[in-house]
């Protein structure tokens, strides 16, 4: 398989909001947009989901975000409180880009007071040819079934340092699977756990490396598939 034809670049969308000649709310927005010269429909279609994605977040800043800033600015205010201001961003990382196929992931952070902010990631992964988002079950294909092959390697490399994740983490790992959350990489799948799903806040966001085998395909596999 050749070289990938589709080209990635990262778009920024960012503001400081006042209030009274105060900044309350800053905000910084990115996302990505390809160009393709044989999968132009299909790329068209991810851009689009790309900047709805970033439009909207940028649409609650501004609104619910930055309403909230506003409330809290004016209760400061009235009992002698320290100023707030609220930081919100969309991170975004292109962790595969090869002949058919594009996975990304979004992380979204919002801090609005307190010890720290919260971040929550999302991601997908599209087959440009058949513009179809692609699914766990597509690329884990080992026995006796996909979770349980994926949950075994997460609870494996999880025994190797116990110590930062909750005490029951074995019965974490499954209450909190989500088939959706995980990306490609040139090295393997990466399946991960948001904050809190199986390990404290200063842990962060947990990743696990499924490599490819033979069971576990590469996505790039599935660009040859009529």
């Amino acid at each position: 398989m050749g070289r990938s034809n589709v080209i990635a670049k990262k778009c920024v969308l960012c503001d400081k909001l006042k209030y009274n000649g105060e900044t309350l709310l800053t905000y910084k927005i990115e996302f990505p947009e390809f160009t393709s010269s044989c999968y132009k429909m299909s790329v068209r279609k991810v851009n689009m989901f790309c900047l709805e994605k970033a439009l909207e977040f940028q649409y609650y800043c501004e609104t619910v975000l930055f309403d909230e800033a506003v409330q809290l600015y004016n209760d400061a205010i009235a009992n002698g409180f320290p100023i707030r201001v609220f930081e919100a961003q969309l991170a975004c990382e292109v962790t595969y880009l090869c002949s058919c196929i594009i996975s990304v992931y979004f992380d979204r952070y919002e801090y609005t007071g307190g010890a720290h902010g919260n971040t929550i990631r999302t991601s997908e992964t599209w087959n440009l040819r058949s513009y179809g988002l692609i699914e766990l079950p597509q690329l884990v294909r080992c026995l006796p079934d996909y979770k349980s092959y994926v949950l075994a390697m997460v609870k494996a490399q999880i025994a190797k340092e116990p110590d930062i994740y909750f005490e029951n983490y074995e019965e974490l790992i499954y209450e909190n699977f989500n088939e959706n959350s995980f990306y490609c990489t040139r090295r393997g799948i990466v399946l991960y756990y948001q904050q809190y799903d199986i390990a404290p806040y200063s842990s962060g966001i947990r990743e696990f490396l499924i490599p490819y085998t033979c069971c576990v395909i590469n996505p790039e596999k599935l660009c040859c598939v009529s």
